[in-house]
């Protein structure tokens, strides 16, 4: 997979996606980094840590969050996007599925937009897939449902019983981005945990997720610190730190090309370590 200047990849390696909240509300670290010095040292601190992508958002994803407004989100990312393309040479990505942001962070040097809607928010009046295309940067598509959109419970609801029904919406969501004509090595899958999902569906999800690279795509696996976690830990937030890393042993297990956490360093070494053990097997 191509990311910015850099080549990925698509098998036999896992890389390390850190995130970065420039939000005042997000649920792990929301506040922390949303000013440019402090963002700029999270993302040196990430990049010296050996973070392969640094992933820039400037609106809370977690459940019940709000709404920001196209021009606020632009406003929190677009100077963080330029300064850590000017002091790193790491490919940036940024977490949002309002097409105006993407283009105002394609403008501004973003590699990749990470879609939480997959391509398909019903809101935006220009397709998510036309600015991906034309910008001629990567994407990461992941699963989430219209569900989500009009329920206000939706994280109660779940979407279905089996992995198969959240496959056949990402199907459509995949074959979208390619009749777009965006390149076929400048996709990722995402199945989105923690997205318009129950329990039981993200713990299926997890567990199966070697399903989702049915289309011959690089998969990445979003657990950090994610409820699921939290509920089968029975630990709060500060504490899942753990359940992260025994999800990104398992992703590496089973193939999934990227991971998108909190906390580059401690991961890398799982990751590091699996891949050591992998290499000696039979």
């Amino acid at each position: 997979m191509i990311i910015g200047n850099k080549e990925f990849l698509d098998s036999g390696r896992t890389y390390v996606m850190g995130i970065l909240n420039v939000t005042p509300d997000s649920f792990s670290d929301g506040g922390k980094y949303n000013s440019i010095e402090r963002a700029l040292k999270h993302a040196e601190d990430m990049v010296n840590e050996g973070a392969h992508i640094i992933d820039i958002g400037g609106e809370s994803t977690r459940p019940g969050y709000e709404l920001v407004g196209d021009e606020e989100e632009i406003r929190r990312i677009v100077p963080v996007i330029e300064a850590v393309k000017k002091e790193f040479d790491v490919p940036v990505s940024v977490d949002t599925y309002h097409s105006h942001v993407a283009k105002a962070a394609i403008d501004a040097g973003a590699d990749l937009i990470n879609d939480i809607w997959g391509l398909v928010y019903p809101e935006n009046d220009v397709p998510m897939s036309e600015i991906v295309s034309k910008g001629k940067v990567s994407v990461c598509i992941m699963h989430n449902s219209t569900r989500l959109y009009e329920a206000d419970a939706a994280d109660k609801q779940g979407i279905g019983n089996n992995n198969d029904e959240i496959i056949a919406e990402l199907d459509k969501c995949i074959r979208l981005a390619e009749s777009a004509g965006i390149a076929k090595n400048r996709i990722m899958v995402d199945p989105g945990v923690g997205f318009a999902k129950d329990y039981n569906m993200n713990m299926s999800m997890i567990a199966n997720v070697e399903k989702f690279k049915k289309w011959g795509y690089p998969v990445l696996l979003g657990t950090s610190g994610k409820s699921a976690i939290g509920l089968t830990l029975n630990v709060p937030i500060s504490e899942r730190l753990e359940g992260t890393l025994a999800t990104t042993a398992y992703a590496v297990l089973m193939g999934c090309s990227y991971v998108r956490v909190h906390h580059v360093k401690e991961n890398l070494k799982v990751i590091n370590m699996m891949e050591g053990i992998l290499k000696y097997k039979i």
